[in-house]
């Protein structure tokens, strides 16, 4: 049985089953879009650390201000994505939680109240080949983000064998 939490519009885990003792299927959404296309077993004890270090970030507000207040989401993403000399992007990496999601790129950001996932799948065998090249946008206010991934981290710890 599969448990969702939060809104695949804005972002939402869904858990699965935990197949073996340390491995579960979880499914990551944001702003309509399906992000864990190419790999969706998480390694539960690693996975748990991501949800319950990135819900304490948000919660602590240490999430960075829009990088480029004056450009569109999908500007920044480019803007970001292709700053590979410097770390500057890496402050607004904060989806980077394993191979369940690493064919996408991500990054994230405060704006206006919201925290905004701008994200790219990358992978040239992307199951949908449509998304190829297209960034997408999700808007959630933070409180709200924590919430969903507190919410998934109790549930898997719950279920993980002791």
């Amino acid at each position: 049985m599969t448990r969702r939490f939060g809104d695949r519009d804005r972002f939402s885990v869904e858990v699965g089953a935990i197949t073996s003792p340390s491995l579960c299927t979880v499914d990551l959404w944001a702003g309509g879009k399906w992000l864990t296309t190419d790999d969706n077993t998480a390694f539960v004890p690693s996975f748990l650390r991501f949800l319950r270090s990135t819900a304490t970030r948000v919660r602590r507000g240490d999430v960075g201000l829009c990088p480029f207040p004056e450009r569109s989401p999908e500007d920044i993403f480019r803007l970001l994505h292709a700053d590979d000399e410097s770390d500057f992007r890496e402050q607004f990496w904060l989806l980077h939680w394993g191979e369940t999601v690493d064919n996408v790129s991500s990054y994230v950001y405060r704006d206006g109240g919201d925290l905004v996932i701008v994200f790219a799948f990358w992978r040239p065998w992307h199951r949908f080949p449509e998304d190829m090249g297209k960034v997408f946008v999700a808007r959630i206010p933070p409180d709200e983000f924590a919430d969903v991934l507190e919410r998934a981290a109790d549930l898997l710890a719950a279920e993980l064998p002791s």
